[in-house]
């Protein structure tokens, strides 16, 4: 067993590794859309007190498909080895169409099996998070 992390992609919020390599799968911890080395979190802004004025979730969605394919490649494996995704969405009434539609760009070559489910919450002021499986050699 290894584990993975790069300072390409957004430090985790805890204590493990981007990802976990277990024989032939490479199993990635739950992933954001934040940007690597900051805090920031693309299509979500705030003004100086911390209130959110702006939200664009197709941004949050594409870094977060971003930020799996640098963990993908960093690990070793890559972008067309994923097997399995979950996603995790705070809003699925709100967010869910775009998810769909922006998630059929990213898969049109390579279509692992998915699950998506909504929650209350998530860690940080993130609208989604993907949790991964990808195979590795």
């Amino acid at each position: 067993m290894s584990q993975f992390s790069t300072d390409k992609a957004p430090k985790p919020v805890g204590l493990y590794p981007h990802a976990k390599r277990v024989g032939n799968l490479l199993f990635l911890s739950g992933v954001g859309p934040r940007k690597a080395g900051t805090d920031e979190i693309p299509g979500l802004m705030a003004d100086k007190h911390g209130n959110h004025h702006e939200f664009d979730f197709a941004a949050q969605c594409r870094s977060v498909f971003d930020n799996v394919r640098v963990i993908l490649e960093e690990s070793g494996s890559g972008w067309d080895k994923l097997v399995d995704v979950t996603v995790f969405l705070v809003d699925m009434k709100r967010d869910f169409h775009t998810y769909n539609k922006i998630y059929a760009e990213y898969f049109k070559d390579n279509q692992p099996c998915r699950t998506t489910v909504g929650i209350d919450s998530l860690p940080t002021a993130i609208a989604i998070e993907l949790k991964c499986i990808a195979t590795i050699e």
